[in-house]
């Protein structure tokens, strides 16, 4: 009798340490943990939700993120939205609220041809202003923004979206105005603002080949001129059928290469068939092209869903692999139902892009991500 009770202690025993042991690691598999010693992973913070307006959010992203960057209370229209008037407010919460949660902090962006200011390329009469204007506006705007969050804010987008598919340059007002020694400049004036900062330079679709080539070329010109970059941010929008996975490799080894940290910045994988062709005038055809690309109006189904989850799978285990040469993967927002795929490129659409569903509850791939993130070693 006292053998029988002292084995069934023993299995009370071993079932609570079992139990302990098991909601420990639960307690720890997060996706905060599970990188800690690969790369951060982040996400994109809107106004709700680093203002703390958005609860649910925020334990999400306090629990599952390492890493934070804005998504647009730091643009140039929203910063400086008049010349010489600048607005901290929305900025300062949201360096603090990182800074509260110890995460990683990215500045995005300071210098883009969107979302900036009309009045930072006029004069009063509404002409283009001369070279040397805009070159002292530029400064202005990054020396002011960059040297209030000196020490605070880790890393800067320092340039968005310079280079076309094509390789060639973007025709924007700065390089129109300035010509290719905008982004000489840009890097020059953050460095000068936080030289301590590191400092990147982030676009879209750097899986195509004439891109990558384009970028890397305008890379070596900065390095030639001793011009401090650390970092390359390849804007992860993808699709079902775009990027190729071997040509994404081959930017992440290229980028790498240059002797530069790579990001994968912006990331969500759209779970909608990629438009095509005119909707048409006809009424009845325009009907047809929103049933054709929003097919899944009341959610994902199971076998969408699988697809869906084993691309996004396929581009974590490359991020896996590359380890090395990756130090940051950062999604473009917490849940769906945030996500600016659902109204892109047309209004209406209902996108599942992120990890997390609408009502900010992890889906079924968030473990299998965490799963390839702890066996990976």
């Amino acid at each position: 009798m006292k053998l029988k009770i002292k084995y069934y202690t023993l299995v009370v025993a071993m079932a609570a340490i079992s139990f302990s042991c098991a909601a420990k690691n639960d307690k720890t598999t997060t996706l905060r943990a599970a990188f800690k010693d690969k790369f951060y992973i982040g996400t994109a913070l809107n106004r709700a939700q680093y203002m703390g307006i958005d609860k649910k959010s925020d334990e999400v992203v306090k629990t599952q993120f390492s890493a934070i960057v804005a998504e647009n209370c730091m643009k140039s229209e929203n910063i400086q939205p008049r010349e010489g008037e600048f607005f901290f407010d929305d900025a300062d919460k949201f360096v603090a609220y990182g800074k509260k949660n110890k995460m990683f902090i990215t500045g995005h962006t300071l210098i883009w041809h969107s979302q900036a200011p009309r009045w930072f390329f006029v004069d009063k009469e509404g002409k283009d202003v001369s070279r040397e204007v805009l070159i002292e506006r530029m400064k202005n705007h990054i020396h002011t923004v960059v040297a209030r969050y000196k020490g605070q804010i880790k890393g800067w987008d320092v340039v968005n979206e310079a280079i076309l598919d094509n390789g060639e340059w973007r025709k924007s007002k700065f390089y129109n105005i300035i010509g290719e020694d905008f982004i000489k400049l840009a890097f020059q004036f953050a460095h000068e603002a936080d030289p301590k900062a590191e400092l990147y330079y982030n676009d879209y679709s750097m899986a195509i080949p004439a891109k990558r080539e384009g970028v890397i070329k305008m890379v070596k010109a900065l390095q030639a001129q001793g011009v401090k970059i650390h970092g390359i941010g390849m804007q992860g929008h993808i699709g079902m059928d775009y990027p190729e996975l071997s040509e994404f490799e081959k930017s992440i080894e290229s980028y790498a290469g240059l002797g530069l940290k790579v990001m994968i910045t912006e990331l969500d994988l759209s779970a909608l068939p990629t438009p095509k062709g005119n909707r048409g005038a006809n009424i009845a055809d325009v009907a047809a092209y929103q049933d054709q690309i929003n097919p899944y109006k009341n959610g994902l189904p199971a076998e969408a869903e699988t697809v869906w989850e084993n691309r996004y799978l396929d581009f974590f285990r490359l991020f896996l692999k590359h380890k090395d040469k990756i130090s940051r993967v950062t999604l473009w927002g917490v849940s769906d139902g945030g996500s600016w795929k659902n109204n892109f490129p047309v209004r209406g659409r209902t996108d599942y892009p992120l990890l997390f569903d609408r009502d900010y509850n992890a889906k079924p791939l968030v473990k299998k991500i965490i799963d390839e993130a702890i066996k990976t070693k």
